[in-house]
């Protein structure tokens, strides 16, 4: 595992740990043998990364080493005030945990989340009495409390005899008027030759022994009662720490459950972590030794700079054999594939794309040495040797193997033939295996076997640095020649050693250029045709998408107006109702019976408004049958757009799919032709004899318009007409705007313009620095539902204006 670096992995994985305990546990992780396994570390950490996108990192920091501190518990010590404020912080970190923990017991993590104990009472009880380190609160408990609260009386009455000594008594005698401690006793600095006048228990001397520290006799019973007073005091606090301690120890199990949890909670985000890093995604597992690497990336190669490789071999081959020249990528992707199988096997997310697979090899060996870094001699041979009997003595076909310049450190024949030798061996066995190579040989090999694949790493000799690109299918060149060549070799010298060459070779490698060059045109043609495709899915989601609009906008207006009305006609039949109820109480017989009649024809009025009015809006809402017949309409008829609300102009005959172009003033529409109906020109009515457009307006306006009309405003300018549309230019002049004033402008116009339906407008902002031009088509080239723009032609404005269509 070193040699494919899953050592730098782990230790990149313990980096993303946010607690000791879990950074150990990471280190400790080796790649599992079990599928079932497998499959649950993969699916805890697809949870983990899963809640790290919903809801950002999760912390585990207050998780410590706490193995003294659980011994220390279970033999019944008592704890220091350090560790009790190290397990109340790692409490307090559980119970901010298990509050983030999923609610969905399905969850592959609910069961940690679920089984962490806050323990909340007793980190309660630790802030309680523990302040900080070697700090107990003063009412920790009532003794406590009555020996803290004798002490400082204690020490008052001390200090206040003291300090009348010092100023008044023996101010005389005293070095400074100051008061010190010696031994934990208060005493007074005295001049060595007034030792006689202050009568006490010398504690201390300065170092000249001019000042003698004397504790007068009179205060020295006080300093006594105040050491048994501290004394009491610590034994207080033994006692209190000890009884936090059995509080603790009562719940051993459960912190050790705790600490066990958080730490595999804590590796399990840091696996989420590195894969979020690392844009990972979770491999699928197989047991038919198949692997389909997409877009697979070397987690150690900065992620600028890394080609991604696209890798299967178990489907149609058990063996790729890998060729092409130094520094071309070839070791690269050895460890690319065996670092991904191995840290799929350990539970990590792989860099690559999704839908990658993974096998479950009981082994993976390799043989990879960094051969451009040592000399090639006999010892190299004999090592790599080495190494080749191990794998050959102990690989099955449950195993993948690994071969680095297989063959290479010797004699090129002997070195090709042994290689060949070796592969045949592995191929026999149906032993899964990559291998990299120079020789030729290789190349033809894997050509005439089948169930073998050659595969190289571009290289590109103009700029003569390789792609790093695999190549399946494509054997490698070794580009010596063209290398040379380009590097300035006189020509008459290559082509003296093309000579030396033999014409199968030749042949041989002319077959590879031509291959080639046919590889790369077809990769060009296959992008351009996905291009192409890719822009024409892009329009007919941009049309489906702006057709599905409009007709959720034209429902939810004509939703509203029905609405609408049938408020406002409810609301008139309730008034009415309510003032003949009003008048009848105060009238005689007889003109009720006249307000009972003018009662029912009022409402018989309003009924038939109100079926008027839903006839009127339900003729608005749907298109009469299925439009006319092509061969009905001819360019210069006028008609109605339903879904528009407008009248029109054909300017164009149906296509085959009923689409058609209709002038609205200045605005060009395309239609279709179910959506559309004829228009006679001099009733302004459809054929059927049905009141359209203009014609319209005057049928409905008393009853639609009215209905409309806002009762509160008194006027008809809260009235709706489905025939009203924008009379929007098809043309933007943005010159001397700033930029943020013209994108603002930009943005707001081409709303308009694209509720007016207009397919193309021409944005004018000038040439002059260029930046103005370059904001706008920024902008442009961010807004989904513009088609394309472009520079204005000669003509057209240069590169003062901007075509746009929408």
């Amino acid at each position: 595992m070193r040699v494919v670096e899953f050592n730098k992995m782990i230790t990149m994985l313990a980096s993303h740990a946010t607690s000791e305990p879990g950074r150990q546990l990471c280190l400790s992780l080796v790649p599992m043998h079990d599928l079932v396994d497998i499959d649950r570390a993969q699916a805890e950490t697809e949870a983990a990364l899963s809640y790290l996108f919903r809801s950002g990192s999760l912390s585990f920091g207050d998780n410590r080493d706490f193995t003294d501190t659980f011994r220390a518990l279970k033999i019944g010590t008592s704890l220091s005030t350090v560790e009790f404020l190290r397990l109340a912080a790692f409490l307090e970190n559980i119970a901010r945990v298990k509050t983030a923990g999923p609610e969905d017991k399905e969850n592959p993590l609910f069961d940690l989340f679920d089984c962490l104990y806050p323990l909340t009472p007793v980190s309660t009880e630790i802030r309680r009495v523990v302040t900080g380190e070697d700090m107990i609160v003063p009412d920790a408990s009532p003794e406590l409390k009555r020996i803290r609260r004798q002490e400082e009386l204690t020490d008052d009455r001390i200090h206040s005899q003291l300090s009348r000594m010092a100023n008044q008594t023996y101010a005389d005698y005293l070095q400074d008027n100051v008061i010190t401690l010696r031994d934990d006793r208060y005493c007074l600095p005295v001049k060595a030759e007034y030792k006689s006048m202050v009568k006490g228990i010398v504690h201390d001397a300065s170092s000249t022994g001019s000042t003698l520290f004397i504790e007068p006799a009179s205060i020295v019973e006080l300093g006594n009662e105040l050491r048994e007073l501290q004394a009491a005091e610590k034994k207080e606090i033994e006692r209190i720490l000890q009884e936090l301690s059995a509080l603790c120890a009562g719940h051993y199990t459960e912190l050790k459950d705790d600490q066990a949890n958080m730490t595999r909670l804590d590796f399990i985000f840091a696996k989420a972590s590195l894969a979020l890093d690392q844009n990972a995604t979770r491999p699928i597992f197989n047991r038919e030794h198949r692997i389909v690497i997409r877009k697979g990336r070397h987690p150690f190669i900065d992620k600028r700079k890394v080609v991604p490789i696209d890798l299967s071999i178990g489907e149609t081959c058990d063996m790729i054999v890998v060729t092409g020249p130094n520094t071309g990528g070839k070791t690269v992707t050895l460890k690319t594939v065996s670092l991904l199988e191995l840290m799929g096997m350990a539970g990590l997310h792989i860099p690559a794309g999704d839908r990658s697979e993974l096998s479950l090899f009981r082994e993976i060996f390799a043989d990879i040495g960094d051969e451009q870094s040592i000399e090639q001699n006999l010892s190299t041979f004999s090592a790599h040797m080495t190494t080749i009997v191990d794998i050959l003595r102990r690989a099955d076909k449950e195993c993948l193997c690994l071969f680095d310049e297989l063959g290479s450190g010797t004699d090129p024949t002997e070195g090709a033939a042994l290689a060949i030798s070796i592969l045949n061996f592995m191929h026999t066995r149906k032993i899964t295996t990559l291998a990299t190579t120079h020789y030729a040989e290789l190349k033809i090999y894997a050509m005439r076997t089948a169930g073998i694949v050659n595969a190289s790493c571009e290289f590109d000799v103009e700029s003569l640095q390789p792609t790093y690109r695999l190549l399946v299918g494509v054997p490698g060149k070794s580009n010596a020649f063209a290398i040379s060549e380009r590097l300035g070799l006189p020509h008459y010298i290559i082509e003296t050693a093309r000579e030396q060459m033999s014409q199968e070779t030749q042949n041989f490698e002319d077959v590879l250029t031509e291959l080639e060059n046919s590889r790369v045109k077809a990769e060009k043609a296959e992008a351009e045709a996905s291009r192409i495709r890719a822009d024409l899915e892009k329009r007919e989601k941009i049309l489906a998408d702006r057709e599905r609009q409009l007709e959720e906008k034209r429902t939810g207006i004509l939703n509203k107006a029905n609405q609408q009305a049938r408020d406002i006609l409810r609301d008139a039949k309730e008034t009415a109702d309510r003032a003949i109820s009003a008048v009848r109480k105060s009238a005689k017989g007889a003109d009720i019976d006249k307000m009972e009649e003018e009662r029912t024809r009022l409402r018989e009025k309003a009924n038939k408004r109100e079926s008027r009015i839903r006839t009127d809006l339900n003729t608005v809402k749907k298109p009469h049958g299925k439009g006319p017949k092509p061969e009905d309409l001819h360019i210069g008829d006028r008609v109605h757009i339903f879904s528009m609300g407008m009248d029109g102009v054909v300017s164009s005959l149906p296509d085959k799919q009923g689409r058609l172009q209709v002038r609205c003033g200045i605005l060009h529409s395309e239609v279709k032709i179910g959506d559309i109906v004829l228009v006679d020109e001099s009733t302004g009515m459809t054929l059927d004899g049905v009141p359209v457009g203009a014609a319209a307006k005057g049928v409905r306006g008393s009853s639609v318009r009215r209905a409309f009309r806002n009762p509160n405003a008194g006027t008809g300018s809260g009235s709706m007409d489905f025939s009203r549309s924008m009379n929007i230019s098809p043309e933007i002049n943005l010159l001397g705007m700033t930029t943020d004033e013209a994108i603002l402008t930009l943005d707001k116009y081409l709303d308009d313009a694209r509720m007016s339906h207009l397919d193309s407008v021409r944005v004018v902002h000038g040439k002059g620095t260029g930046a103005l031009r370059r904001a706008v088509q920024e902008y442009l080239r961010k807004q989904s539902w513009v088609k394309s723009y472009r520079s204005g032609d000669f003509g057209e404005g240069d590169a003062g204006v901007t075509i746009v269509n929408l």
